[in-house]
């Protein structure tokens, strides 16, 4: 059982569900403050981003110098003025950049942690909201005045497919936590009635996505997305199988460190004599966990003060191993095997081979399906792995038919 190390000065917490717990471990701050605002699994998530755009701009570059992904020609237009629209549009999003951070900078201690909460309601500070429309408008306008020509007109421009990543990425990322808000909200019966009785704040919540509601909604619209823009889908797909499953690793980490929920069912089995790992690395009760669920812990102030009342399996750490594992294999794989789209196919077996077992002691919703009572994520997880083992036999086929006609 792992609790808070209460120290004559204070107290080190174990779990970070957000900033300013991390930084009271490190540093001494106290914990509450306006480090209270960022919570740990958006910080992962947003690093889990950044981590996927890293290695996808890796490989586009690799894929671009094997001659498999070409530049694309785009006209753009250069040299006018700012329009109105153009203006009233960023003054629109000045408004509500500055309605919303005057307010939360002087208000953080009472929004809490419903912080996605607050962003979805019309509570904010108008003052900072015009100041932030006058300003936004102006830079709109100076930034167009500084790039206008005496002869505006129309150029065209090469754009290669390494410079369309961070694109590329900011959709995946909208897309994807759309999609698995989505489908978090129709995993069981208990979601949806939520979402029908106060449907703002279900959907706006920082809780509740489902990781392959993202990964197929954000699948579906950057193929259209690549496909539109001239780019082969095949080799973006094989580019962003070792990206996504790095995404996956660094965002379960946030899931972890914060205690969202994603654990295991209760361990109930006695560790063996073997094992050599950290004691929770076999069983955890999740110490000051986001969700605060659990029982009170003594001796604890602040939001966080609850932890499971048994271990249970930290199913987001052995995630995190798996993943990386992934990673590795398909890294090294990637110079070795030259079938188009292979490498995508080999993850999604492994994704859903991974994920497949890990439900089986994992705490989820289930679905009454042909007789059996699976999660959402195991129906899924198995038609992905037949589909990747399906995309694998038809693509190795293909490619020793072609050999054989040549």
């Amino acid at each position: 059982m792992v609790n808070p190390i209460f120290t004559n000065k204070r107290i080190i917490y174990t779990m970070y569900p957000d900033l300013s717990y991390l930084f009271n471990d490190l540093f001494g701050t106290p914990v509450n403050n306006w480090l209270s605002l960022i919570k740990t699994f958006g910080f992962m998530l947003a690093l889990a981003f950044l981590a996927a755009s890293y290695v996808f701009g890796l490989e586009l570059r690799r894929k671009e110098a094997q001659g498999l992904l070409s530049p694309t020609k785009e006209k753009i237009k250069m040299g006018y003025a700012a329009t109105p629209m153009e203006i009233a549009i960023n003054a629109i999003l000045g408004f509500f950049i500055g309605f919303k951070v005057v307010y939360l900078a002087q208000h953080y201690q009472q929004i809490g942690e419903d912080v996605f909460g607050f962003i979805a309601s019309g509570t904010g500070n108008w003052l900072g909201g015009i100041i932030g429309a006058i300003l936004f408008g102006i830079l709109q306008w100076w930034g167009k005045e500084r790039e206008k020509q005496a002869k505006p007109g129309v150029k065209e421009v090469t754009i290669y497919p390494h410079d369309r990543n961070t694109d590329i990425t900011i959709r995946a990322a909208i897309s994807g936590i759309l999609g698995a808000k989505l489908f978090a909200i129709f995993e069981s019966g208990e979601n949806i009635r939520a979402f029908f009785r106060d449907p703002i704040n279900q959907f706006f919540s920082g809780s509740g996505l489902a990781i392959y509601g993202g990964l197929i909604v954000a699948f579906a619209y950057v193929f259209w997305y690549v496909r539109k823009k001239g780019m082969k889908p095949i080799h973006i797909m094989d580019a962003a199988a070792p990206a996504m499953i790095m995404g996956y690793a660094v965002g379960r980490i946030g899931c972890q460190l914060s205690g969202d929920g994603d654990w295991g069912i209760v361990n109930t089995l006695a560790q063996p004599t073997w094992w050599f790992l950290p004691d929770w690395m076999w069983a955890y009760d999740f110490p000051n966990n986001v969700l605060n669920q659990g029982v009170l812990i003594e001796g604890c102030e602040g939001p966080y003060c609850h932890r499971l009342a048994e271990p249970v399996y930290p199913t987001p750490f052995y995630e995190v191993v798996m993943s990386l594992l992934i990673f590795v294999i398909l890294w090294v794989l990637r110079k070795r095997i030259q079938i188009a789209g292979m490498i995508f196919f080999i993850y999604v077996t492994l994704n859903g081979l991974e994920r497949f077992w890990i439900e089986k002691i994992r705490v989820n919703d289930e679905i009454p399906f042909l007789g059996m009572n699976p999660s959402q994520a195991e129906i899924i997880s198995t038609l992905l792995f037949f589909i990747g083992i399906g995309g694998c036999v038809y693509l190795y086929r293909r490619h020793k038919q072609k050999v054989i006609e040549k």
